[in-house]
């Protein structure tokens, strides 16, 4: 049994009975084939819900910090992170951006699945904000089909992002896949970039229902 189908069947029905996660067309999730998983992101659960409704492994980025802690709460906090299929990468450092996309595009040429939050951080006020092109460099490059979702409840059982969430029901809700290959070969017009990624955060805003701000969720939240 893989480390991953470990914590899945240990601390998957805790999990459950603490979120009692509603899911909603986890079926449009290929079963086979490189895939990006591309949502919200609205606090810290959100990337312990996500592998916890899906039958395929999500991988995802995360920072370095998660996995660097010392001790046995450090050791333990590495495992079980690593193990779900969290890739630590230091995205604070000057290359750090480079070696996300690097990252994902690696995962996909595999034939996994990589899951992304276009805003490149939570929001700071349960909208949505404006998305990151890389999700758009990602399915370009490599051709995997978008699958969009929306986390809906994750911010009322843990606001802020801190703390030990509160037990209640969250939503995952999925959206069918989007695929780009019309945009061959065009993942450095930064025009094309823009409006991949676009079309990707509205589905998500539909799925989600959240309002829309056309700015970047850094931006708001250095304000």
């Amino acid at each position: 049994m893989s480390r991953f189908a470990l914590i899945k069947a240990v601390l998957g029905p805790i999990m459950r009975l603490m979120f009692r996660p509603r899911v909603e067309g986890a079926e449009r999730i290929p079963g086979e084939g490189p895939v990006i998983l591309a949502g919200n992101h609205l606090t810290f659960i959100d990337s312990i819900v996500l592998p916890l409704v899906t039958k395929r492994q999500v991988f995802f980025i995360g920072k370095d910090e998660y996995v660097t802690g010392k001790g046995f709460k450090g050791r333990l906090m590495a495992w079980f992170f690593t193990g779900v299929g969290m890739i630590p990468v230091d995205r604070d450092g000057a290359s750090g951006g480079v070696a996300a996309l690097m990252t994902g595009r690696r995962i996909l040429e595999e034939g996994k699945v990589f899951g992304i939050y276009p805003e490149g951080t939570r929001s700071p006020d349960g909208r949505l904000y404006r998305g990151r092109t890389g999700i758009a460099r990602l399915t370009l490059m490599t051709g995997a089909p978008v699958v969009p979702f929306a986390m809906i409840g994750t911010d009322k059982l843990q606001p802020g992002g801190r703390g030990i969430p509160r037990p209640g029901r969250v939503t995952v809700r999925f959206g069918e896949p989007m695929e780009f290959s019309r945009y061959e070969g065009m993942d450095r017009d930064r025009y094309v970039l823009r409006a991949v990624t676009d079309s990707v955060m509205a589905e998500v805003m539909r799925l989600s229902g959240q309002e829309y701000v056309d700015m970047y969720a850094t931006k708001a939240k250095a304000a």
